[in-house]
């Protein structure tokens, strides 16, 4: 429960940093929040639990890829860098890349871009534009 709260209270501030504040403790806190936002909406659309895809290390393959996907629409559906996208998820930005790479061969399989491409439609559904680059 406190652990909701706090969300909460996370929420609150980085949708107030979105809004106005455009200090790089606001920017910090808005790439936090909307890397929490993706991964909300990744775990929620592949049924994988949001714990599991916020533990640190290693991960069951169906864990990570869906990892990999909400990290591949933060970058591409949010623009923001794949240093950011790394400091949102608590990973390596090298690690980013290699998601975004591994993603966009993906691709090539059309039933996994036709999934993908209802994730990102969701995504920017769900975001209404907010990105971080609005904040620079």
């Amino acid at each position: 429960m406190a652990a909701n709260a706090a969300r909460q209270d996370r929420r609150v501030e980085a949708e107030e940093d979105i809004d106005g504040d455009t200090g790089k403790q606001g920017r910090e806190e808005a790439v936090v929040e909307l890397c929490d936002c993706v991964l909300d909406l990744a775990a929620a659309f592949y049924g994988v639990s949001g714990r599991e895809l916020r533990q640190t290390g290693r991960s069951r393959l169906e864990v990570a890829r869906v990892r990999q996907i909400a990290m591949y629409v933060a970058h591409t559906v949010l623009d923001m860098s794949m240093g950011e996208v790394g400091r949102g998820f608590g990973r390596d930005r090298t690690t980013v890349l290699h998601a975004v790479h591994l993603i966009e061969d993906l691709r090539d399989d059309a039933e996994f871009d036709a999934v993908l491409a209802r994730t990102e439609h969701i995504a920017k559904t769900v975001m209404r534009g907010r990105k971080v680059w609005s904040l620079r």
